[in-house]
Order: C-alpha cells, then structure tokens, then sequence
C-alpha cells in the first residue's frame, strides 16, 4: 500500500487448509502466505516480495538511502521477520498446541514475541523519528504494525514498548497503513488462537 500500487487481493483461509491446495502449492511450494502473482512471476515470502517491489518498482522508497539507516531498517525488519513471526504463525501454534496442553501455545508466542519487540524496543531509542527509523515509513514498519496487532492477539504486555506504541500510534492514522492492517482484509477473522 505504501507504494500506490494497484492490486487484486485474494483470499487463503489458513484456518480452512486453503494453503495446502494444489493449484496453490504449485505457486508457493512451501504452502505459505503471502503469494504475489507479479511481472508473470509467483513470489513467495514477505521480505522477499517487499525487497522485489523496491527493486522493480522504486517510487516511493521502503527503504532509506543512507547505509547505515538502510541497515537498521533491515535489523529491525529481520528481529520481527526472524525473531517472532514465524514462531507464531498458525502451523507453528498448532504443533506447539499439538505437543503440549492448549494453553501453552499463548505462552509460547508471547515469549518470542516479547523478545524479539524488546529489541526492537531498544533499537527505536536510536533510531525513530516518526517511525521506526526516521520520519518516512519503512519496510521496518510494514514488519512493525502487523506484529503489534499479533502481540496483542497473543496478550503481550504492550506497556513495555512505549516507543513502538508512539510508532504504531502514527502508522496507524497512515492510509496505507489503516488499508494493510490485518483486520482491514476481506478475510479478518479477528483471531488466529
């Protein structure tokens, strides 16, 4: 959304197995969310598909032209892409779930998610402005504002990150960003737990 561009958005229930489809699989063989279909090609994976948006697309910058704040926006980014989202995606929650009593799930993610905010936390006392890093909206931030909401999905003390709510308190009044949000899509569930 922070780049303007026009999209057709397609709905996968994960909750329902839709990423499991065969006609899916042959796009995202590991059976994961998101899928850009782009340029007549399939990609796979956030990151991934933010970093070719940049490169094949390059108004509206994610990514400050400053080395330095160029690599913290990427240390932030990676903290939450790395440190939390994948150890409380659905797949994940449920094998949690799965090898231990239902109630350990919430912990589980609370515990990972708190780290990897903590840090994010510490690296925002250096580097915010506006935003994560600066005054302009960044890749950090699009990692930012769905982990938020996720944290608090997973009952995060959210007061420890006074510095991240001021982030997502300015995101959030953001178009872009009141479009992306996860409750915002056609297939909001309101819950993953």
């Amino acid at each position: 959304a922070l780049k303007g561009l026009e999209y057709d958005y397609r709905a996968v229930n994960l909750l329902k197995g839709e990423q499991r489809d065969p006609d899916f699989v042959a796009k995202v063989p590991h059976a994961e969310v998101p899928c850009l279909e782009i340029d007549g090609h399939s990609l796979a994976q956030s990151l991934a598909i933010l970093d070719y948006l940049e490169e094949t697309r390059p108004d509206s910058p994610l990514y400050p032209s400053d080395p330095y704040l160029r690599a913290k926006v990427r240390q932030i980014t990676h903290a939450i892409a790395s440190g939390a989202q994948p150890l409380q995606n659905l797949r994940v929650i449920q094998k949690v779930q799965e090898w231990t009593d239902a109630t350990k799930k919430v912990e589980w993610a609370n515990y990972w998610i708190t780290a990897a905010l903590s840090g994010v936390e510490e690296i925002s006392k250096e580097t915010a402005g506006k935003y994560c890093v600066g005054d302009t909206p960044s890749i950090a931030d699009i990692c930012l504002i769905p982990q938020m909401a996720s944290a608090r999905r997973f009952n995060v003390d959210m007061g420890q990150f006074p510095n991240l709510l001021r982030i997502e308190e300015t995101a959030i009044q953001h178009p872009a960003f009141i479009a992306a949000h996860p409750e915002s899509q056609p297939d909001a569930t309101g819950s993953f737990l």
